[in-house]
């Protein structure tokens, strides 16, 4: 028996089939050799589709994962059409569409621009996913050290790039550019989910160039689903310092009704 579980590794590794087939060979049952081996193959198939998702997943980039439970939507403004299962049901990838996500910090934006991406692994659709001046200077770097073509082959496996936090701080003028350059040539090729806090009208604070910024948000916007976040700072709202406030408050309107 050892020698006929060794064979069958042999012959895995030759057919460039995982090892733990050869494992589950020894264990696997079947009423006929036909469905014996459709159960093996099966369960083949299966292996292989976790460990691309869980590839996947690990090469995105997220900075944590989340599970949809988690997720509030009762203070987000979705557009006609637009809901949370249609979102994790990718329909705005299918419709070759990019999502803007806007407003302030700790409302959810990269909560849930990371669950959609989390979706798409799980569709078996490369994700990559960056805070916005992470990738700008990564640009600027490239540019210098001779390697900007190497990052672009490496972006250009993901179908859907997020960027996280646009915005929050102004860019290297350099790596703008060379951002725009980047997202002018995966225009309608890929899908770009971005998160910010800023109104387009304000977007030439933190780009410097008005041109520049005209034309991105020409070309980000012209499939585009723009989902607002009005809500208030979930963070915060979360936080042990905001019930702290909560019980001052309190405090508060028992000593002015004491009065």
């Amino acid at each position: 028996m050892p020698e006929l579980k060794e064979l069958i590794a042999l012959c895995c590794k030759q057919l460039k089939l995982s090892s733990n087939l050869a494992e589950r060979a020894m264990t696997q049952e079947g009423e006929t050799n036909q469905e014996y081996l459709y159960h093996l193959l099966r369960n083949e198939v299966s292996y292989r589709k976790e460990r691309r998702i869980t590839k996947l997943l690990n090469s995105a980039g997220f900075p944590r994962l989340y599970e949809r439970s988690q997720f509030r939507t009762d203070e987000i403004d979705f557009p006609s059409g637009i809901t949370f299962d249609s979102l994790m049901n990718l329909e705005f990838y299918q419709k070759g569409k990019n999502i803007i996500l806007y407003g302030g910090t700790g409302t959810g934006k990269t909560m849930l621009s990371i669950l959609i991406g989390i979706a798409a692994c799980n569709s078996d659709i490369p994700v990559k996913f960056y805070r916005t001046a992470g990738l700008i200077n990564l640009f600027s770097e490239s540019k210098l050290k001779g390697n900007l073509a190497a990052l672009k082959k490496k972006l250009e496996k993901a179908q859907i790039l997020i960027l996280d936090e646009f915005g929050y701080v102004p860019y290297d003028r350099t790596g703008a550019q060379l951002l725009f350059d980047y997202l002018s040539e995966i225009h309608e090729r890929k899908s770009v989910i971005l998160n910010t806090n800023l109104e387009f009208s304000q977007w030439v604070n933190v780009l410097y160039d008005e041109r520049m910024t005209t034309a991105l948000i020409g070309r980000l916007t012209h499939h585009v689903e723009l989902i607002l976040f009005p809500g208030g700072n979930n963070r915060l709202r979360e936080s042990s310092i905001n019930e702290a406030w909560g019980r001052i408050n309190t405090r508060e309107v028992g000593n002015h009704d004491e009065k």
